[in-house]
């Protein structure tokens, strides 16, 4: 899995992508098919925003986050984002087991 990290009016220390990093190793023992991350960092005055494209053995997943603290909308993004992979592995396994099939 290869994960890029770009920051928007934000300065990318190492602990922020140590953070985001430790953050997507939980999304990917989930599905081991995952290609690429793309993970972005922004501040818009107070608004605090980690927004990620994850593309992944058919599919192309996307979420974002806002809150007041970066590390808030980076565990949300993490948990949205997991939530997504799930719903697509399971998905995935339905139509492999002929569930969508009549």
């Amino acid at each position: 899995m290869q994960v890029n990290i770009t920051g928007h009016h934000v300065e990318l220390t190492d602990a922020l992508r140590d953070y985001v990093n430790e953050k997507l190793e939980r999304v990917e023992r989930h599905y081991d098919n995952i290609t690429t991350v793309q993970v972005t960092l922004s501040i818009e005055k107070e608004r605090q925003q980690a927004a990620c494209n994850l593309h992944a053995a058919g599919a192309d997943l996307y979420a974002d986050a806002l809150d007041n603290d970066m590390y808030a909308a980076i565990d949300a993004l993490a948990d949205k984002i997991d939530r997504q992979l799930v719903k697509h592995k399971e998905k995935a396994q339905a139509r492999a087991q002929g569930a969508g099939v009549r």
